[in-house]
């Protein structure tokens, strides 16, 4: 239903476009009309020449007209815009459809831990070794934040310096992006700001109008690119940044406690653009991505699974998305670590994200 409202608007928004065009080409000939009365007469004379007041009246009535198509327009514009944003993006032919129940296992690498004890979970191991600190925290962050500290401060800083590492030695350009980004960035990436419930944390915009905490570094990377053109012979770029990123998180009562799903975490990002000369380069891009990410992990030692996402997990940019999940001995489960998404030029056409080559 709303995909044939947005048709039925854009076919509406043409036929009042092209009448907008016909109204205009006639009040030029209208306009040149009585240019050649008045060039032609002189003042007294031309007042009372007998088509002079016939095209006055005939101007007067097509910007009434005019007035009242372009309002339309206006209006036609802004339904079109908002309803084009919520359309998705293609899916891949083989992503399963689907809830998340539908996931399809693709390969699971490395062993399971197995302990003769029950194994304690993460923010109990934490607690006892005053690494980090997540209860007493309501009347100082909140709920869902926490501390780290002593050697939890430096796992995290640990993580984070060999993953860049990593990354760099295999080519990505590093980057660090702000925090803060106007709404159309999010929605040039498919994000909804404005959704309810939303992810996004809105800045009061009585203070600071239009401005949004990013949930990830991909929102900033997509920004650097805006409006941009790369050279095909610098394609494919490689971004790695290492951001704060927030995020409201609406669904934590499952898990009211611990480091998972939580508001505010630091990330790791690989973005990358690409060029579409051959169709295949985001997919291959993505195989590339998917393939460090493993590398990674089994470097850690994890035990991980690798799922290619239904239909309704993949929001409404990604053409294709792999999850990787490790397993957690301490939730007794497998949890999402990592994420990588194939968003072919979903993101580049609202961005205008370009390229060019010797032709332009």
């Amino acid at each position: 239903a709303a995909l044939r409202e947005i048709v039925r608007t854009w076919t509406r928004l043409g036929k009042v476009r092209d009448g907008i065009a016909r109204l205009e080409a006639e009040k030029g000939r209208v306009a040149q009309g009585v240019r050649e009365i008045m060039a032609s007469h002189d003042k007294a004379a031309a007042k009372t020449h007998p088509e002079l007041a016939a095209l006055r009246e005939r101007g007067r009535s097509l910007r009434e007209q005019l007035r009242v198509l372009e309002a339309e327009e206006s209006d036609l514009e802004q339904r079109f815009y908002l309803g084009a944003l919520q359309l998705p993006n293609r899916t891949h032919p083989a992503v399963p459809v689907g809830d998340q129940s539908q996931a399809r296992l693709l390969e699971v690498v490395g062993e399971k831990p197995v302990f003769d004890f029950k194994p304690k979970g993460h923010l109990e191991l934490g607690e006892g070794l005053d690494i980090i600190r997540q209860r007493r925290l309501s009347h100082v962050s909140g709920h869902r934040s926490y501390y780290l500290s002593g050697a939890g401060a430096l796992l995290q800083h640990a993580l984070v310096t060999f993953t860049l590492r990593k990354l760099l030695s295999k080519g990505f350009l590093p980057m660090t992006v702000p925090d803060l980004l106007r709404g159309a960035i999010f929605e040039g990436c498919g994000v909804q700001p404005s959704a309810t419930p939303s992810q996004v944390y809105t800045i009061d915009p009585a203070r600071f109008e239009d401005l949004c905490l990013a949930g990830t570094s991909e929102v900033g990377i997509a920004g650097y690119f805006m409006d941009h053109a790369v050279q095909l012979q610098d394609l494919p770029v490689r971004v790695v940044c290492s951001s704060t990123c927030y995020r409201t998180e609406t669904d934590t009562g499952r898990e009211p406690w611990g480091l998972y799903r939580v508001h505010q975490f630091t990330k790791v990002e690989m973005f990358g653009v690409t060029a579409a000369e051959r169709g295949t380069e985001s997919e291959e891009l993505l195989d590339e991505f998917l393939g460090l990410q493993k590398e990674i992990f089994s470097e850690l030692g994890l035990h991980y699974r690798v799922l290619d996402m239904p239909t309704e997990e993949l929001g409404l940019p990604a053409y294709r998305k792999f999850d990787i999940e490790a397993w957690m001995p301490g939730r007794g489960k497998f949890g999402e670590i990592s994420s990588a998404s194939n968003c072919t030029d979903y993101q580049s056409r609202r961005l205008n994200i370009m390229y060019s080559g010797e032709g332009g």
